[in-house]
């Protein structure tokens, strides 16, 4: 039933993207969609593009794994895109057009931005594309019930040239309708089997803790902090390492911000973000309960003998919560949840591989020595989808034997220590300079390459990367703690190089745009 699922929502979803797909020369209908989503939709579709498959599989096993440490970097998830509709998504849909590259050059135009701008967008969203591509073949080797590395590796090539598809044929607007059936099939089965695994603990919250906590044998430790870094040098920084990143990082990276220039205005990126956030909201509640519920009816160890990494615990708590007699009812339940799943995976690639495609075309190739025509920017722009999405597919084929927890914490830690710097500074300060900028994407960058190196993650554990060799230097899990100050102090020192007549001409040029990027006003006579 899974497999027919699976076959009769890609069939749905590619017949959408084609239906809804732009014309051959309207770029604001690729690129946004005309920005005629209601604020409903689009709020869907921000929280969709937001929860990705690493969040509901990888967060889904921190908690059944780890308990309260779960629960904090679920609620860190939520109180990212709080952070993004509180402090940067109307500065950014006024600043921005396209992309993040828009937003940036609004105040230092120049194709080295771009290009930058560009560069960041790819090498923050790549490693993640990669783990859930290369995670696919895995999932539906789970569900299915088959362990052939040949058809694992099917299943990601297959699954990734349908998510090329979605992003090149359908655009902003066909990606949008797929997040949208994504996030109403994810809260909707969630909801259901969180109800159903409350019943099965008479409706007690914390009797569903307690016996989760009993079925970890991690005991007390299970419902308090540390318990995920106790192995480290410093759990406590280890852990506000964690949730930092997490919270400037993961509202920051481009697929997500690239959603805020759908909106039609100020006021509808408001409504927008005020219907996203409960969405994530209601979705950490229900990750939440199904997380505790997996490890409370299965046990910690069968979770972890399944996948080291917990991936598969959503998955097993939604198949637990039915009991040993399943009905019919009971089995169609879990295929949507399967489903929704899978379709959660081909939104989340499409969406990315979208944002890639859009910087990479209008930033790059769009804005060099000759400005091409509507029509074969639009044509750069399905051939970017390409370019960007068949190296993802290979590069997915070679690292799905290998822990892929490394590439999902070095998206967020770019995302939290270069982008989100970048963002800030250009947005909100007034002396910010070109040298600055460029000293931020790329100073940020580098600090989180280097130092991610030598996290745990990447070797000197049985769950890293390479668990056969201990290079092993950097004492905290995530870089966020050390490379996100390193960020911010980049595009500081970079902007007080410049020197004071740059940084005074800079301040003229922000404070022409000053009223447009943080109001949206136009001043009178300009």
């Amino acid at each position: 039933m899974s497999l027919v699922a699976f076959t009769v929502i890609a069939t749905i979803t590619l017949l959408l993207c084609v239906m809804t797909g732009p014309d051959r020369d309207d770029l604001d209908e690729f690129y946004t969609g005309y920005s005629s989503l209601s604020p409903m939709r689009n709020g869907l579709a921000i929280a969709g593009d937001y929860i990705s498959a690493a969040t509901v599989l990888g967060t889904g096993g921190v908690i059944a794994l780890f308990g309260y440490d779960g629960v904090v970097l679920a609620l860190s998830t939520a109180l990212s895109l709080m952070l993004l509709m509180f402090l940067l998504a109307e500065p950014l849909r006024n600043a921005g057009r396209f992309t993040m590259g828009d937003a940036l050059a609004r105040r230092m135009p120049g194709r080295a931005v771009r290009i930058t701008a560009c560069a960041a967008t790819l090498a923050a969203l790549m490693p993640i594309m990669l783990v859930q591509l290369a995670g696919t073949g895995d999932l539906l080797a789970f569900i299915l019930g088959f362990s052939n590395d040949g058809l694992k590796t099917g299943c990601i090539i297959g699954l990734g040239a349908l998510m090329i598809s979605y992003a090149a044929i359908g655009g902003m607007k066909g990606t949008a309708l797929i997040q949208i059936m994504k996030i109403v099939m994810l809260l909707g089965s969630g909801a259901v089997i969180a109800v159903l695994i409350l019943a099965k603990f008479d409706w007690n919250l914390g009797g569903l803790f307690d016996a989760a906590a009993k079925s970890s044998e991690a005991g007390p430790a299970f419902l308090n902090s540390g318990l995920q870094f106790a192995g480290g040098p410093n759990p406590s920084l280890d852990m506000i390492s964690s949730q930092l990143t997490v919270v400037l990082g993961g509202a920051c990276l481009p697929h997500i911000t690239m959603r805020m220039y759908t909106a039609g205005s100020a006021r509808e990126v408001r409504r927008s973000m005020s219907w996203a956030v409960p969405a994530v909201a209601v979705f950490v509640l229900i990750i939440t309960v199904v997380g505790f519920g997996a490890t409370a009816l299965i046990g910690r160890d069968a979770i972890a003998a399944a996948d080291p990494q917990g991936n598969t615990a959503y998955l097993m708590g939604s198949r637990a919560a039915f009991g040993t007699d399943v009905s019919t009812a009971e089995t169609l339940l879990f295929t949507t949840v399967t489903a929704a799943i899978f379709l959660t995976v081909l939104a989340s690639v499409a969406g990315m591989i979208l944002a890639c495609a859009n910087s990479l075309a209008h930033d790059v190739f769009a804005h060099g020595k000759r400005q091409p025509s509507p029509r074969r920017e639009m044509t750069l722009a399905r051939a970017s989808a390409v370019a960007v999405g068949v190296p993802a597919i290979l590069l997915a084929t070679l690292v799905q034997h290998h822990s892929l927890q490394p590439l999902v914490t070095l998206s967020f830690c770019l995302g939290a220590s270069a982008i989100a710097p970048a963002l800030v500074y250009s947005l909100f300060w007034r002396r910010y300079t070109r040298a600055g900028l460029m000293c931020t994407l790329i100073g940020g960058s580098v600090s989180t390459l280097v130092l991610m190196t030598g996290t745990n993650l990447v070797s000197g554990s049985p769950i890293s990367a390479f668990p056969g060799y201990d290079f092993t230097w950097f004492p905290f899990t995530t870089t966020g703690i050390v490379s996100i100050p390193l960020g911010f102090a980049f595009g500081w020192l970079g902007t007080m190089a410049s020197g004071r007549g740059q940084a005074e001409e800079q301040r003229k040029q922000y404070e022409a745009v000053e009223g447009w990027i943080l109001a949206g006003v136009v001043r009178k006579g300009s």
